[in-house]
Parts: structure tokens; sequence; C-alpha cells
């Protein structure tokens, strides 16, 4: 992801603040008598091991987004450092168990911590992520006012439960025959959109913002989340694999139910018969499938589903009233996460 300025230079500022928080976090993961534990996340989070680096660690999004709500909203964006860590390592933990959960063997191009060190000790550095994702927010505490902090707190733990409702839909959904477009954006709610309006919250929070810009800032990040996910899904089918580095046929492939597929089955046209006789069984199959997925209105539905979603973050960010060169910068990050049309 490229990064335009000056969104670039409050990215090359801030994440290695957090980088230096989030690595003293972990450190209380050390053990005398084995430090495997410290090892796994480290390798995990993309500081050691063979690959190690910026691919490795990810674009770091999450922070970011948190970071600059509370300077766009004039807060002091070094002291909510500790909650940008910890929204961090939360996303990092439900990486690590929803590699299981999938049966993930690869993450960011390196083997999944699961596949390399096995399920028990996997699952013991995804409990080890969310417990430290605890820790962390706790350290807003001082400077931040004990009441605030723990405030953060209920948000990041709210949060947490979000995800994993989330998580658990979109593994009972996997064997049910068919699933309502309304149960799909329960799920997404939790997934994808729960996070990102937890960032954009604690932000706002951390910044002293007043109950109603938290609550715009908070739809922003959720509307966010629920847009990037729609147009996720378009390009998972129609986009160009060259441009989005995404697979049009992987979907289709492993008939995900993905927010076009559950529209074509509602449709009961084409689509919904060829799916109900189990295809595509092929690569080959994929591009007549998707094809009578948009006879049936799928691609077009999609993508207008999208666009509204991105209007309405993009107006709920005008409702927070974000300023100066941060909020200049929240915009350009918002802009390029939803950027997914091209």
């Amino acid at each position: 992801m490229h990064f335009p300025a000056p969104l670039r230079t409050f990215q090359e500022t801030m994440l290695p603040a957090v980088e230096e928080a989030m690595q003293a976090i972990v450190e209380r993961a050390h053990c005398q008598a084995d430090d495997g534990l410290y090892h796994m996340l480290a390798y995990h989070l993309g500081w050691q091991g063979e690959g190690a680096g910026p691919a490795a660690q990810g674009k770091r999004v999450r922070p970011l987004l948190l970071l600059l709500t509370t300077a766009a909203t004039g807060g002091q964006w070094r002291r909510a450092v500790p909650a940008a860590a910890a929204v961090e390592l939360l996303h990092n933990f439900s990486l690590i168990h929803d590699d299981i959960e999938d049966r993930g063997d690869t993450r960011r191009g390196r083997p999944t911590v699961w596949k390399r060190w096995g399920l028990p000790l996997g699952l013991n550095s995804g409990d080890a992520l969310f417990t430290l994702a605890s820790i962390a927010v706790l350290e807003l505490h001082p400077p931040t006012d004990a009441a605030i902090t723990l405030q953060a707190a209920r948000i990041l733990h709210q949060t947490a439960l979000h995800l994993t409702k989330g998580q658990h839909l979109d593994i009972a959904y996997e064997n049910r025959p068919t699933v309502s477009v309304a149960a799909y954006w329960q799920m997404v709610e939790g997934k994808t959109a729960a996070l990102l309006a937890a960032c954009t919250e604690l932000g706002a929070l951390l910044a002293g913002a007043s109950d109603a810009r938290r609550r715009a800032y908070h739809e922003f990040g959720r509307m966010v989340g629920l847009a990037f996910q729609a147009w996720d899904d378009y390009l998972g089918i129609w986009g160009d694999a060259a441009l989005t580095g995404k697979s049009t046929t992987g979907d289709l492939m492993e008939r995900k139910k993905t927010l076009p597929v559950l529209y074509g089955l509602e449709q009961g046209g084409a689509f919904a018969r060829a799916w109900a006789n189990g295809s595509p069984r092929t690569p080959e199959e994929v591009p007549a499938l998707a094809a009578a997925l948009e006879a049936d209105g799928a691609r077009a539905y999609t993508e207008a589903t999208a666009a509204s979603l991105t209007g309405e973050a993009l107006q709920a960010l005008d409702k927070a009233n974000p300023q100066g060169p941060a909020g200049e910068a929240l915009r350009q990050l918002a802009l390029l996460l939803l950027k997914r049309a091209s």
C-alpha cells in the first residue's frame, strides 16, 4: 500500500513509536526456562525469522488510524500509543486464531505460527497476544486519567467479543446451505468493522472528544470496515488481479459465501442453479459462473452497495470534523482503504 504525503509523513513518525511500544509489551513473554513463546510472537509480528521485515509485519493500518484520529481531534497522539499497540496486538491475536480455525498454512508470505510450531503452541501464542493487548491498553495510565483508561479498556474488550462473535458466524456459515445477506452483514460487523470502529472511537476518546464526536468517529470506522469488505468481495470476482494482488478465481473456487454470491443465491436464477449443482469444480468453470452471477445482478448490486457504504463512511468523517494536517492524512487513509473500485 503506497501512502501519499502528508499521510506518509505521519506513518513514518507514528508507526516506529507503535512498534517500540509493542516490542516493550511483547518482551514480557520472555520465560527463563524456555524463550520459545517470545520467539513465536516475534516471528508472527514480523520481527524475527526468515523473511522478517516490513512485508512480514503487515501494514499496521489500525494503530495508524487510531493515532491519526487522536491528532486530528486535537489530542497528543504520543499519549495514545499504548492503545495503538493494544489494537494491533488484538488484531494479531485474531489472525493467529483465524489461521488455526481456517487451517491457513501461510500468512504474509511465511508459514503460519500453528503450521510451524503445531496446534497447541499456536493456540497458546494467540492467547498470549490477547493477554498482552489487555496489558498494553492499561499502559495509558499514567498520564491518561484512570477513568479514561478504564473506558479504553472496556472498548478494547467489547471489541474482542465482537471479533470472536464474527469469527463464530464465519465458521458456522461454512456448513449452512443458505445464508441471508442480512446474516452476512452481522458477520462482517464483527470480523471487519468492529476493530476499525474501535480504533477511531479510541482515538477520539483519548483526544477528549465529546460524546457526539466520538459517536461520529465510531460510525466512520464502522462504515470503513463495511465498505472495505464489500469492495473486497467485489474485487474477489471482478477485480484486476494484476492491480489488486487478489485472485479472481479463489472466492468462487472455494465457494465462499461473499456478498455477491449470497445476493446471487437469493435471486434463484442461473447462478443459484449452477451453485446448487456443485459449480465450480475446476478453475475453467469460474468465468462462466461469474458471468451468470453478473447476469443475475450481483455485480451491479455489490458495486452499488460498496459505493453507498463508502459515501456513508465519508459523511461520518465529515461529521466528526477532523482538523489540521492529521485530519487531511486521516481522510487520505480512508480514501486509500476505500479506493477499492479501481
